[in-house]
């Protein structure tokens, strides 16, 4: 392996004084995004996802025949400078935690042009799906995923026989009340399995065709797997003990359920991987007849 070149001094120069103004500009928007992932439960898979991203910039390296787009670069960077403070006077901290994504993907296409940028898009994905979804947003889809999870964990119960009354998002059991919580609408798993299929999709699959069906049906995966979690929360508190719904144990079944969430869309990874194997297998085969 050939040595690293060592920077010329102005060179260094330069590169430092790009990651001190990068810093000072976006100050503010990397210590919300840190306060997110670290606090809010709906952004936890953020702390995975950006030294992920990073890992995978890394093993892609620079692509062939890179070379410098300035006037794109800087344009882009402007932009994004632009965005990060009208957000800040706005008060919406979607855009302004976008604005620092952009911001290195404006470094990029300056200092390697932009197909390093298509090139490192796995990395740049990861980290886009690490930022916070909007309030706005997040109210809008919740609450029919609360309905959802309610509907097929009642009707999962009526099929064991257990007498089942709903009520939008609430669901009486004999001597019980089972409420489906915002925190239970499948909202964190949903992210995170869209996360995981974006990531299972870079890794085995090899057209964007097979990676997007990955995606689409990581989503189906996420919403029946809750409907599954509020079936078992109402069976083990009616049959266990009603301790089974609250706490520790609740939380336990929770991550028990993302589990087989994560080994289905694993093993739908690796069941469209074969097929595309397959497909291309016979379409090379066909070319050469």
């Amino acid at each position: 392996m050939a040595a690293a070149r060592a920077l010329p001094p102005a060179e260094l120069a330069a590169h430092v004084l790009t990651a001190l103004m990068f810093v000072l500009l976006f100050a503010k928007p990397m210590r919300l995004l840190g306060d997110a992932w670290w606090n809010d439960p709906n952004s936890g898979h953020g702390l995975l996802l950006a030294p992920l991203s990073l890992w995978f910039a890394y093993k892609s390296g620079i692509v062939a025949g890179a070379r410098p787009q300035r006037i794109l670069g800087i344009a882009i960077i402007v932009a994004a400078v632009v965005f990060r403070y009208a957000a800040d006077l706005a008060a919406e901290l979607f855009v302004m935690r976008g604005s620092m994504v952009m911001a290195l993907g404006g470094l990029v296409v300056w200092h390697a042009g932009f197909r390093q940028l298509l090139h490192w898009w796995l990395p740049f994905t990861l980290v886009s799906l690490s930022i916070p979804i909007p309030e706005v947003i997040l109210n809008t889809v919740a609450l029919p995923l609360q309905f959802t999870a309610s509907k097929i964990g009642a009707s999962l119960l009526e099929w064991r026989q257990i007498p089942v009354l709903m009520n939008g998002n609430v669901i009486r059991i004999p001597g019980q009340e089972l409420f489906v919580a915002e925190a239970c609408s499948g909202l964190r798993s949903l992210t995170a399995l869209l996360s995981l299929g974006v990531l299972l999709g870079a890794m085995f699959l090899q057209k964007w065709p097979t990676r997007l069906l990955l995606i689409l049906i990581a989503i189906p995966i996420a919403i029946v797997i809750n409907g599954v979690r509020v079936f078992l929360t109402g069976f083990l508190v009616l049959f266990v003990s009603p301790e089974m719904g609250e706490g520790f144990m609740h939380t336990s079944e929770g991550m028990l359920m993302f589990g087989a969430a994560f080994l289905f869309t694993s093993l739908t990874a690796w069941g469209l991987g074969h097929v595309e194997r397959l497909v291309l297998r016979s379409t090379s085969k066909a070319e050469t007849v």
